[in-house]
């Protein structure tokens, strides 16, 4: 025992022995590390993902997931793990999800927080305005939520003569929705047609715009929605004399024709023209 004790004494002595060791449990302890890094970037895990392109506001069913084996390290962000999790959210207003895409925590929300993109943006101290249009109106469906509208003036005065000219200028347009409600524009595999255009007025023009409204069935009154992009003439007939004003001209006619009308009275008869009678509040923020 003595000897084999001096050996082992005299071996761990040897400065090359140490060093020779010192190596292989270095090489050791690398090679275990790595190993370890290769599994768990090699590790696989078992994620939900969409096996279809899904709209925005879409409720997410069982038959919308599929399941697939992906390494760990592929993962990033906040996503959901299983099904049940994910089964009866909907996809956020604003966010199309693709085929093939993982169920992020921020791509679907609850029916009841699921918002609605239209009263989001709507300035502080201004009412929404849910306008009546069609396909032509729109220009064929090309008049876009964050593009902007000029409203054109059009009438007749107790002459007889047509009054024409540029009433509100650079309006922003928050939505346009098919006839039932739905966002014209969230679908890009569904063609809907328009059938209110939503945009905001601060209060003074809001009430001046309803006036102009109550006015339509006496005075024949227009309110043309234009891209501002677009000069707009409009061809009258050459009988006709029309009287070309300014948008100052207009809203001082317009005041004068409503001085003795009660404003109840004609926030209530332009209710259902204003709100295109799908949405009968009115919406102010601030």
């Amino acid at each position: 025992m003595n000897n084999l004790n001096n050996s082992l004494k005299k071996f761990l002595g040897n400065k090359n022995t140490v060093t020779i060791l010192g190596i292989l449990v270095c090489l050791a302890i690398l090679f275990i590390g790595y190993n370890a890094r290769i599994q768990q970037k090699t590790r696989l895990t078992k994620v939900p993902y969409a096996n279809q392109t899904i709209q925005p506001k879409t409720k997410v069913t069982s038959e919308m997931i599929s399941y697939m084996s992906v390494p760990e390290s592929f993962l990033v962000g906040s996503y959901y793990k299983g099904g049940e999790q994910i089964i009866g959210k909907y996809s956020n207003y604003n966010t199309i999800i693709a085929e093939g895409s993982l169920f992020y925590t921020d791509l679907l929300v609850e029916e009841g927080k699921l918002p609605d993109s239209s009263f989001r943006n709507v300035p502080n101290n201004y009412t929404l305005i849910n306008y009546g249009v069609n396909m032509t109106s729109t220009y064929a469906n090309s008049m876009m939520p964050g593009s902007y509208i000029n409203i054109y003036f059009k009438a007749t005065n107790d002459k007889g003569e047509i009054m024409f000219g540029k009433f509100i200028s650079n309006i922003e347009i928050l939505d346009v929705k098919d006839g039932e409600g739905r966002h014209v524009f969230e679908n890009s595999e569904e063609a809907r047609t328009p059938a209110y255009m939503l945009f905001a007025l601060p209060e003074d023009m809001h009430l001046l715009f309803r006036k102009a409204i109550y006015l339509k069935g006496e005075y024949n009154v227009e309110l043309l929605l234009i891209p501002n992009t677009i000069n707009y003439q409009e061809d009258f007939d050459a009988s006709k004399t029309v009287e070309e004003v300014s948008s100052k001209d207009i809203k001082d006619w317009i005041e004068e024709k409503t001085e003795m009308v009660d404003v109840t009275t004609i926030l209530t008869d332009t209710e259902s023209s204003v709100n295109g009678g799908n949405n009968k509040k009115e919406t102010k923020n601030g």
